[in-house]
């Protein structure tokens, strides 16, 4: 079974990790496992306060295909974490690492985003924020998740595309991955075709 590990930070933003956690274990078969710096309580960015049993020191050891950095609020800020050497690290090795948002300035902070394609909320978001950053000519204005080099990049505002890449990443079958977006996706389909019908 492969296994994903979701980085929690104070703040985190609560629609982007909802999807991988609420679908990977129940319908596609993941091992899904939160981690944060501290066991106990952390707040999300909407509110929720999440127990979280694991400290980012234990995921090395419980061996994740795919590490996830869940954005939030203090990503951008000086209590950041660094957590640049478990990503390098991480993915030196053969595992994947995947960032969402302010989740993406963790990877750019680590230098996992200077030679490969990426993208974020926008290249100023991570110029601005992420010291050592130069990948700005590998950035891709792009509203959905960007996958290269076992490295998985997404705005805010794609947490859909982000959560299929992921578990792509993970090995889900592709066909279990394009129902997921497909059934993800009808509520806009169908409004795209209502406003087609009636213009």
């Amino acid at each position: 079974m492969s296994k994903i590990a979701l980085i929690l930070t104070e703040g985190f933003a609560d629609w982007e990790y909802a999807l991988i956690a609420g679908t990977g274990g129940a319908f596609y078969g993941l091992d899904i496992r939160f981690f944060a710096t501290e066991t106990g309580e952390v707040r999300s960015q909407g509110g929720l306060t999440a127990l979280v049993s694991h400290r980012l020191e234990e995921i090395a050891a419980w061996s994740p295909t795919v590490i996830v950095v869940v954005g939030g609020v203090i990503w951008d800020s000086a209590e950041a974490p660094d957590i640049g050497e478990l990503l390098k690290t991480h993915h030196i090795e053969g595992g994947v690492v995947a960032g969402i948002c302010g989740g993406t300035l963790a990877l750019a902070r680590a230098g996992l985003l200077n030679n490969t394609p990426h993208t974020s909320n926008d290249a100023e978001f991570l110029e601005k924020n992420a010291v050592g950053y130069s990948g700005f000519k590998q950035y891709r204005e792009s509203a959905s998740a960007v996958s290269a080099d076992r490295i998985i990049t997404a705005p805010g505002v794609a947490p859909v595309t982000f959560t299929a890449a992921v578990f792509a990443g993970a090995g889900a079958e592709e066909g279990a991955i394009m129902q997921l977006k497909s059934m993800l996706s009808a509520e806009h389909v169908a409004t795209l075709e209502l406003a087609e019908k009636q213009s």
